[in-house]
């Protein structure tokens, strides 16, 4: 999808339409531009600029505020589009997916004509204002390959008879997977243009990326099967991070009610997906460079969000009475995370000889249905009512496990 969460909101808004629009969780001074539309980026606007500078830059930029629910559900509906395509539909994040039509080569005879068909099935059922690219190729990357080639609304196909034209007119970086650091590692093996990566024997690859990476970009490269369709069998860890705002960062109050609402973020997920965590860390990020980091193993598997919170906190306690420092979440704050990973099933928790939490379990399980039929602000625990809560609901562009 093109510009998916501004394109949303031209989509739902008509007078937003054709305007360049940028949406930020906050659109204070300091606020960031998370989302330009198709608009705004032809303006010289990208993700990640702060507010200001982009409304020097582009005077006319309206900034939105972001509406993740809005996202999720224009996410489902395509996906219902997509599935009406193919059985074999793999979401890949919020804005971008994987329609596997092996199996239908005897269905459609005209795959190109398959990509016009779900453009127009996606304006007439979902919005009219929503544009993707498509890419058609024989494998994952590929595909997702040339649906970067042309935005908007574009459409592109990779055969052994296109990809070298496609691949000469790109630079290392432009291929999905190859940053900055991987293209320094292979332009010092004399591998400078995807050309010569395509061309590359396979065992030379592996030699010089010291794994078997190399040889899957042998694969990818020269239509020798697929590596990257992995279907989703569950989270390896879940996060909960948060950037923080000048105003965020005015009171240790603050600061500790936004690691609370991340804990009780990651419980949420957790009953979602019917799991325990048995590991947890937690990271902060300062202005001034410097990093804290904490990592821990639970003696018995956790869930509960007011628990990880209070691990949390009583190891911050613990270590700024041990070494006499200021708190560890203070004004210098950037960004928090907390991740939680080793997870078993819940039902697989084993029971504790001396208590019994089968029914906290239940009710903590209650209260996530009822605040996803209802709202998360209908049912709260003490713990989460504040008159102006500084916890915002974003989405991620890769967050759709949920989903």
């Amino acid at each position: 999808m093109n510009s998916f969460f501004a394109s949303c909101e031209q989509q739902d808004n008509y007078w937003l339409r054709g305007r360049p629009i940028g949406v930020c969780v906050y659109t204070g001074k300091h606020g960031c531009v998370i989302a330009p539309s198709i608009e705004a980026k032809q303006r010289g606007i990208k993700t990640g600029m702060r507010l200001d500078q982009a409304i020097l830059l582009c005077p006319e930029l309206v900034p939105v505020e972001t509406h993740p629910n809005r996202y999720r559900e224009y996410h489902t509906k395509i996906i219902a589009v997509l599935r009406s395509f193919s059985d074999n539909v793999v979401p890949k994040s919020i804005d971008e997916a994987v329609l596997d039509l092996t199996n239908y080569q005897l269905v459609y005879k005209d795959i190109q004509q398959v990509a016009r068909n779900i453009k127009q099935a996606i304006r007439e059922k979902v919005g009219d204002y929503l544009q993707c690219s498509i890419g058609i190729a024989p494998n994952v990357f590929l595909a997702k390959l040339a649906s970067d080639v042309q935005k908007p609304d574009g459409l592109t196909l990779i055969t052994p008879d296109t990809i070298d034209a496609v691949l000469a007119r790109l630079t290392l970086t432009d291929l999905p997977g190859i940053g900055q650091r991987m293209a320094n590692r292979l332009q010092s093996h004399g591998i400078q243009t995807p050309l010569d990566l395509r061309h590359t024997p396979p065992e030379r690859l592996r030699a010089i990326c010291q794994s078997i990476v190399g040889w899957h970009w042998h694969i990818r490269l020269n239509f020798g099967g697929e590596v990257d369709l992995a279907t989703h069998d569950g989270n390896k860890s879940m996060s909960a991070m948060r950037t923080i705002s000048s105003e965020q960062r005015q009171t240790s109050e603050q600061l500790d009610e936004l690691l609370q609402s991340l804990c009780l973020t990651l419980e949420r997920r957790m009953v979602r997906q019917n799991v325990f965590c048995q590991d947890m860390s937690f990271s902060c990020r300062y202005h001034t460079g410097k990093t804290f980091n904490y990592e821990v193993r639970f003696p018995e598997p956790k869930q509960d969000g007011i628990e990880l919170y209070q691990v949390i906190r009583e190891r911050l306690d613990k270590f700024q009475a041990t070494h006499r420092c200021e708190p560890v979440l203070n004004a210098y704050l950037r960004s928090m995370s907390v991740v939680v990973f080793r997870f078993i099933p819940t039902d697989a928790v084993p029971l504790n000889l001396f208590d019994n939490n089968t029914r906290k379990n239940t009710l903590r399980q209650t209260l996530h249905q009822l605040k996803a039929r209802y709202g998360n602000d209908k049912l709260m625990r003490a713990t989460e009512l504040r008159d102006h809560p500084v916890y915002r609901d974003v989405i991620g562009f890769g967050n759709i496990n949920d989903l």
